[in-house]
């Protein structure tokens, strides 16, 4: 009977400890969780694309598979589950450099940074695409409001929606675009990937010209 009070004492003690424990893992938990949705994930590494191409080529199935391995957990949501990313933390919203955005899973060309503009939402802004034949734009009825959602053809992938409050001297269109769903493309780069052929559809010939005069001028020196 003695032993009894200090075998209590010690379970209280050991549950106590385990509280705690227990307390520490879910702050680290959560602390993880708020880091991950701060931080916009990288774009795909060159052997990721590679894959997505691969299996885009073959069906949705092993496409899912491949994509779940090789994308960020972010990505994956808002390409496949047609998830949000939080404004203002994302990878292109405030990118102004000149190039192309391409689609994340196929690699087609769909924005262009000509055609992108400030609409301070947080996210990037088009008031194109490049082309009408590469997106698909569909009745979105969720979450109790009807919106256009925008899809890629090429992949199906959810890219974001389409609103009518663009700028009037253009197309009085904003395609609302989740960085997470594109790949950029940035101007240097655009014959290396074999995307040269859309500077005049993308309104960037004459910056293209200015970068390869500046190239120039470096080599002359």
């Amino acid at each position: 009977l003695r032993m009894f009070p200090m075998k209590i004492k010690l379970l209280s003690q050991s549950l106590t400890q385990f509280s705690l424990i227990l307390v520490t893992l879910l702050i680290a938990a959560v602390g993880t969780q708020c880091l991950a949705q701060k931080q916009a994930p990288p774009p795909p590494s060159k052997s990721a694309q590679n894959k997505l191409k691969a299996a885009l080529a073959k069906d949705k199935k092993t496409l899912l598979k491949v994509a779940e391995e090789v994308l960020s957990p972010l990505e994956y949501k808002v390409a496949f589950k047609s998830g949000t990313e939080r404004a203002f933390k994302n990878r292109y919203w405030k990118n102004k450099a000149h190039g192309i955005y391409v689609d994340v899973i196929s690699g087609e060309p769909l924005f262009s940074s000509a055609h992108k503009f400030k609409s301070g939402t947080g996210w990037p802004s088009f008031d194109r695409p490049l082309s009408k034949k590469t997106v698909v734009e569909v009745v979105d009825e969720r979450h109790g409001m009807k919106r256009v959602e925008v899809k890629s053809k090429a992949s199906d992938i959810h890219l974001g929606h389409v609103f009518e409050d663009g700028p009037k001297k253009t197309t009085g269109r904003r395609f609302c675009i989740n960085s997470a769903s594109l790949r950029f493309v940035p101007l240097a780069s655009l014959e290396e990937e074999g995307y040269k052929e859309l500077l005049e559809d993308a309104d960037l010939m004459s910056e293209f010209k200015k970068l390869e005069g500046e190239s120039g001028t470096q080599k002359g020196n």
